[in-house]
């Protein structure tokens, strides 16, 4: 993360109310936002979901390669700046959840790797988006056997080092093995 951005997360993160403390117990890495972008699929909402050109195209081969397996995959979300991450935390403290049970859910703004442009939330037909029943789906079942040889793996497996709550649905680009 550059100096221009750390002090842009540093203000969100006070704006928040979340301590350097909370972020440094749980070891979480700084992630910088993607500069470069390009639209990767349609998500469900009918809004471009935008990644990095190296994660756009391996998401696109996932999903093609799921569907000649007959699985259906959707694109749910995808890149995120560090101000929409501190609305998604916002809306949820307006809402009176408290603090640290909204960070279980999502990562503070300056370090979801979503800022990265190569996570992304994946989602099937006829199971509700960011819901942990996509566990029991085959769209899962496949991920979990074919999504490695795409270069993706599950960030967030249940009990994760990270602390936050078990997300079946979220995948990260790490680039295809050699």
């Amino acid at each position: 993360m550059n100096p221009t951005d750390r002090a842009r997360v540093g203000s969100l993160l006070a704006a928040l109310g979340i301590a350097p403390e909370s972020i440094a117990e749980r070891q979480l890495p700084a992630i910088g936002e993607a500069r470069r972008l390009v639209a990767a699929d349609l998500g469900p909402d009918g809004r471009d979901k935008m990644l990095t050109p190296a994660a756009a195209s391996a998401w696109q081969a996932l999903r093609d390669g799921a569907g000649r397996d007959g699985i259906a995959l959707q694109l749910v979300s995808g890149f995120r700046s560090y101000a929409f991450q501190a609305r998604l935390i916002r809306i949820k403290l307006d809402r009176g959840l408290p603090l640290d049970e909204v960070l279980r859910i999502n990562a503070p703004p300056g370090y979801s790797e979503h800022h990265s442009g190569r996570a992304l939330d994946i989602g099937t037909p006829g199971c509700a988006p960011l819901d942990e029943a996509f566990e029991h789906t085959p769209a899962f079942a496949w991920l979990r056997r074919e999504a490695g040889h795409f270069g993706f793996r599950l960030s967030y497996p249940r009990d994760n080092r990270q602390g936050y709550l078990y997300e079946p649905w979220h995948w990260y680009y790490r680039g295809r093995r050699r």
